[in-house]
C-alpha cells in the first residue's frame, strides 16, 4: 500500500476542491477500470478492510447511515463512504463517524494533479476512501454505490463480504437501461458468488435479482427466504413507513455478518434531508432529497399533506413524474433552482401552477412566509435543494 504525504505542500491552505469537481465523467467510460487504475497505483488499499457495498435506486443513503451506526455499537472500527454530500466534501469519507479532515482531502489533490491528472472524480473520491480507510485501520467500510451495481466504480472493491440492494425502479435510465428489469439486472450485477446477497427489491426487480443471484453463485437473502434476518423489534428512529424496508436490510446485514448486537443503534440512526423536521417560526419543515418518481411515491405516503410545497431538481431528471405524487398534497408551490442544471422553475410554474422564483433564499423565503403558523412546509426534489436550504435554516 502506498502511503500519500502527511505533511503540508507550500503555499496550500485549503483542498482544491474546485479542481476535484471539475473531473467530471462527461466523455468517460462507465465501469470500474479507472477506479481499479488508481487504487493499483495506491498498492490496493480496498483489500486492507471488509466492504459492504450499499446499492439501490433509494434509500442507499439511509441504509449506510444505519449499518454504520450498527457497526460502530458492535464495537468495530468503521469506515463509511457515502455520496452525495450535504454541505461539505469531507462528509462523504467517514471514520468511525466523524468526517475525513480537509487537509487530507488537500494532500491527495495534489497527489493526484501529479499521479491522475485525467481521472474522474468518483474514482478519486473512492479511491481517497479506500486510502483513509487502509491507513486509519478501519475494520469494515460501508460503500455506497454511485450509479448501478455491475456499472459503479465500487465494483472494483477487493474484499466485499456482503452485498446489499435497496431497491431497483426508474432513475438513471440513460446509463441503467430503460426498464426496471434492466436497472435491476445492473444493480444486481453486483453480486458475487458465495457473498450473501441481500435485498429489499419487490415485483419485477425482485424476479431479476434471483435471476442474477443463481446466475453467478450468491447465497440470496430476503424478507421472504429469511424472515428472521429481516425482522424489526420496533420501528426505525427515521421517519416513513419506506424507512423500514430500509431498517430491515441494514438489520439482515448486521446479522448476517454476525453483529446482529448492532441492531438497536442501527434502528436509532438519524440522518440528514430524509424526512428530517425542522421547527421554524412555529411552523414546521420537512426536508427531503427524493429526486426521481419512486422516492417521490414513497414520501408522498409518509406526508399526505403539506401546506406549502417547494420543490427544485436537476433537469435530467424525468420531472413530470417525480412531481406527480406531490401535487395531491397541495395546491401552495413554489418552484426553484438547484443550479446551472436545474429544470427551469418558470417551466414548471406555468404547467403545474404556482409562484416560479429561481433564487432558492428568495424562494424559501416566500413559502416560509406562505406556511401558515402550525403548518407545514415540504422541501424536496434533490438533495442539492435540501441541502441549501438546510444551511440557510440554520443560520437563522
Amino acid at each position: 500500500m502506498t502511503r500519500l504525504p502527511d505533511t503540508a505542500f507550500p503555499g496550500t491552505v485549503l483542498p482544491d476542491h474546485g479542481w476535484l469537481f471539475s473531473r467530471t465523467r462527461s466523455g468517460r467510460a462507465r465501469g470500474p477500470a479507472g477506479a481499479r487504475a488508481l487504487l493499483d497505483i495506491l498498492k490496493s488499499p480496498d483489500t486492507h478492510f471488509q466492504s459492504i457495498r450499499v446499492i439501490g435506486t433509494n434509500g442507499k443513503g439511509s441504509t449506510c447511515a444505519m449499518l454504520e451506526a450498527g457497526l460502530l455499537a458492535a464495537g468495530l472500527r468503521v469506515g463509511r463512504f457515502t455520496s452525495p454530500h450535504l454541505h461539505a466534501y469531507e462528509e462523504r469519507i467517514r471514520v468511525n463517524g466523524v468526517n475525513l479532515a480537509p487537509d487530507r482531502t488537500r494532500d491527495f489533490i495534489e497527489w493526484a494533479k501529479v499521479h491522475a491528472p485525467d481521472a474522474a472524480f468518483f474514482d478519486l473520491t473512492l479511491a481517497l476512501a479506500c486510502q483513509v480507510f487502509a491507513e486509519d485501520g478501519v475494520e469494515v467500510a460501508v460503500m455506497e454505490a454511485g450509479v448501478g451495481g455491475r456499472s459503479d466504480a465500487t465494483q472494483t472493491l477487493g474484499n466485499v463480504v456482503a452485498v446489499t440492494l435497496t431497491n431497483a425502479d426508474l432513475d438513471h435510465t440513460g446509463v441503467l437501461g430503460a426498464t426496471v428489469a434492466e436497472i435491476a439486472r445492473d444493480k444486481a450485477g453486483a453480486a458475487r458468488w458465495g457473498v450473501p446477497l441481500l435485498t429489499t427489491a419487490t415485483g419485477e426487480a425482485l424476479d431479476v435479482v434471483r435471476e442474477v443471484a443463481v446466475e453467478t453463485g450468491a447465497p440470496l437473502l430476503t424478507p421472504q427466504t429469511h424472515s428472521e434476518l429481516f425482522a424489526l423489534p420496533h420501528p426505525p428512529r427515521l421517519e416513513g413507513a419506506h424507512q423500514y424496508a430500509n431498517a430491515a436490510l441494514a438489520a439482515a446485514t448486521l446479522r448476517t455478518l454476525g453483529h446482529g448486537d448492532g441492531v438497536e443503534a442501527a434502528l436509532n440512526a438519524r440522518h440528514p434531508a430524509r424526512l428530517e423536521r425542522l421547527s421554524v417560526d412555529g411552523k414546521t419543515v420537512l426536508l427531503d432529497g427524493a429526486h426521481n418518481p419512486h422516492a417521490t411515491r414513497a414520501l408522498a405516503l409518509a406526508v399526505p399533506h403539506a401546506d406549502v410545497l417547494l420543490f427544485g431538481n436537476l433537469a435530467r431528471k424525468d420531472t413530470p413524474a417525480t412531481l406527480a405524487p406531490l401535487l395531491p398534497l397541495t395546491g401552495v408551490r413554489v418552484f426553484t433552482a438547484t443550479g446551472d442544471l436545474a429544470t427551469s422553475p418558470q417551466e414548471l410554474a406555468a404547467r403545474f401552477g404556482g409562484v416560479a422564483l429561481p433564487d432558492p433564499t428568495e424562494a424559501l423565503a416566500h413559502a416560509l412566509a406562505s406556511t401558515p403558523i402550525g403548518g407545514t412546509l415540504l422541501v424536496t426534489g434533490s438533495l442539492y435543494l435540501a441541502a441549501g436550504v438546510r444551511a440557510r435554516l440554520d443560520k437563522r
